[in-house]
């Protein structure tokens, strides 16, 4: 028996176990390495960091970007070796993403390979007008600004709408985006929301209203919009508008002058300018002004299509953000004395 031979093959086999238990724990160390750097969050520090990915970009120049702002500083064979176990290597796409404060390299690639881009919001308040809203668009942060220079005529025909007045024409109400999209479509989404509320909304309207299009409808809850900010008031001020026009009577709202003033207006609004005739002047015009005068919320909206009932024709501010209301001009005179005047008793 070759006791040498024997011995020299046990040696042998030491050495490849001992190999294969290297091999083993090296890839045990390495897998769990790379679930832990997977599930560690990243170095972000405030909640408004983003990462922009142009269309084409490789993946070595996004970690590149990653760790050139100091985001990762882990080795990127880390970063390969994740993805391609992702099966995501090949496939992110472009666009903006948010590096929000505990976020992991396996969510951020997950958000990539999603498309999940990070979304911004663009508020249209009730009551602005269309000017207003132009200025709060071209002060929108990573919008493109294709608007910027163009008349009211050809933005309402770019979004569709050609030949329309764009006073009262969009919704109110917050719209989501992504870097790069275009304040058009911002304008476009509003309008068509607008349009699609009004013509769900005017059939269920009350009946016998002294409205005979949706356009009036819009004409009258952009009056009521602009006249009270208070949701128990909408209805009670749309209800006196509605009994003037059945009456006739001129619906004499401050709201509609100063829009007919436009750069005239300062902040006060004297008896000149209420006797100076313009197509807005309700002291002097019979019926409803040609166009809104804003932007007429949902409630506003529903308020002008479903007016209070009552016997009210009148109403002034009582200084406090409510108003108060009279059936008679008598009532109102006093009314206005006390509020106005402050001459109470």
């Amino acid at each position: 028996m070759n006791h040498g031979s024997t011995r020299g093959r046990a040696l042998v086999g030491l050495l490849v176990l001992a190999g294969l238990l290297a091999t083993v724990a090296a890839a045990m160390y390495g897998w769990h390495a790379l679930n832990l750097f997977s599930r560690s969050p990243l170095h972000v520090t405030t909640k408004a960091e983003t990462i922009e990915i142009p269309p084409g970009t490789s993946f070595k120049r996004i970690i590149d970007d990653l760790r050139q702002r100091g985001v990762s500083d882990a080795n990127p064979w880390y970063w390969r070796l994740l993805a391609e176990r992702m099966r995501v290597a090949g496939r992110l796409h472009a666009g903006e993403y948010a590096l929000s404060v505990g976020i992991t390299p396996r969510q951020l690639l997950l958000n990539m390979a999603n498309g999940k881009v990070l979304q911004h919001d663009f508020t249209i308040v009730d009551g602005w007008t269309f000017a207003e809203l132009r200025q709060a668009l071209a002060k929108a942060t990573k919008l493109k600004h294709d608007s910027v220079g163009l008349d009211a005529a050809t933005i309402m025909q770019k979004i569709g709408a050609p030949g329309v007045m764009p006073e009262g024409w969009f919704l109110p109400e917050t719209y989501a985006y992504v870097k790069g999209d275009s304040d058009l479509d911002i304008l476009k989404r509003a309008h068509r929301a607008m349009v699609k509320t009004l013509d769900a909304m005017w059939p269920g309207r009350d009946k016998n209203l002294p409205l005979a299009t949706p356009y009036d409808a819009l004409i009258l809850a952009s009056i009521v919009e602009k006249e009270t900010g208070r949701a128990d008031e909408r209805a009670r001020i749309a209800g006196v508008f509605i009994r003037r026009l059945q009456m006739h009577m001129l619906l004499q709202t401050d709201p509609s002058v100063i829009y007919g003033m436009g750069a005239r207006y300062t902040g006060n609004i004297t008896k000149r300018d209420l006797t100076t005739d313009t197509p807005y002047n309700t002291y002097t015009r019979p019926g409803l002004p040609p166009t809104p005068i804003a932007l007429p919320g949902k409630p506003a909206l529903e308020a002008a299509l479903h007016p209070a009932p009552g016997k009210a024709l009148y109403f002034v501010s009582m200084g406090n953000g409510r108003h108060i209301f009279a059936d008679t001009l008598e009532e109102q005179n006093r009314n206005v004395n006390c509020y106005q005047r402050k001459h109470c008793g």
